[in-house]
């Protein structure tokens, strides 16, 4: 019964790695590290039997194998870099969190943001509930947009404390599931996306990927994008927005996803690493963490990056707008 497991689990997990022939591979893919884990769980008991040991010892090189390429290159801490010490000593924070459509307890997100002061903050699921708790951080947060779909789900939002820039840039794509805005960093220009794509096969989020591609690629050469992608950061998915947007992945964010009910230790390991942020160009990546429990069965991810100085002779534009937007979806 053991062996039996093993290879059922074992099926699922390699097929995981084979995501771009199907959508239903991929799929299987974000459940990478559980199927390993439970794939040693299930082979280590067969190395103490007589006869059955082979299979064991495959399953155990398979399930450490797959857990340890995925832990090194999707959730890692990124480590220091050159980089890093040459950036300037300014810094910059954005927050981004998936609210939860139902959230009833909004207090909560005001208190975390209170207390980490993040200068930018991109939101998913922002309800018409939301839409109404969010007025009272106007005075903090001037500069937003808000892409309400016709969904009660709710769109995605940007929030700033930093000015906007280039007004014609602030825009909605595809039924409010991605915002776009330039946001002025000390008189630099960094494109800010929020991002909330669909849920994996057997629903639709292949073909949202294929309709939001052409927003991804005019992101700006100095951006950050960030949302719940519903994709694992070693997801086809993950790997398809990275390359189309000329991107790279944060590693070390970790689970961000999981039944609420659950204490706080629990799903930073049990859960899904889901939401996650892409830059590129000039942002330097400082940190990047997450944080406790703001009502959501998301955990709020903090991003903390600094810019290297722009380039001499690159434009990048001083006109500023103040935009409280409600775009159609």
């Amino acid at each position: 019964m053991l062996a039996l497991g093993a290879v059922a689990i074992s099926l699922p997990l390699v097929a995981g790695y084979w995501g771009r022939i199907h959508p239903a591979f991929d799929s299987m893919a974000h459940f990478r590290l559980h199927l390993a884990a439970l794939l040693t769980l299930f082979a280590l008991p067969l190395l103490f039997f007589k006869g059955w040991r082979q299979i064991g010892a495959a399953s155990c090189v398979l399930g450490i194998a797959a857990m340890s390429a995925t832990m090194t290159s999707g959730l890692s801490a990124r480590p220091a870099t050159a980089a890093a010490a040459e950036a300037p000593a300014a810094r910059y924070r954005l927050m981004q969190m998936n609210l939860r459509y139902d959230n009833t307890s909004p207090k909560k997100l005001f208190s975390l943001i209170g207390a980490m002061k993040p200068d930018v903050i991109t939101l998913n699921e922002v309800s018409g509930m939301w839409v109404e708790q969010l007025k009272y951080l106007e005075a903090t947060y001037p500069y937003r947009i808000i892409c309400p779909p016709p969904a009660r789900i709710g769109g995605v939002a940007i929030l700033s404390r930093r000015p906007f820039l280039h007004p014609a840039t602030v825009t909605c794509h595809d039924r409010g599931s991605m915002a776009v805005a330039s946001i002025s960093f000390g008189g630099s220009s960094v494109d800010v996306a929020a991002l909330h794509l669909g849920w994996p096969w057997p629903f639709e989020q292949k073909a949202h990927v294929r309709r939001i591609t052409p927003a991804v690629e005019k992101l700006g050469n100095t951006a950050i994008l960030a949302g719940d992608l519903n994709a694992t950061p070693w997801s086809v998915t993950a790997r398809t927005l990275e390359s189309v947007g000329h991107m790279k992945a944060l590693p070390g964010i970790g689970a961000t996803w999981f039944i609420p009910s659950f204490p706080i230790a629990v799903r930073k390991v049990a859960g899904l690493p889901i939401d996650n942020v892409f830059t590129k160009g000039r942002v330097v990546p400082i940190s990047v963490k997450r944080l406790g429990d703001a009502g959501s069965d998301h955990l709020p991810v903090l991003f903390e990056f600094s810019l290297l100085p722009r380039p001499q002779g690159e434009d990048e534009g001083v006109q500023q707008a103040k935009v409280s937007t409600h775009s159609p979806a």
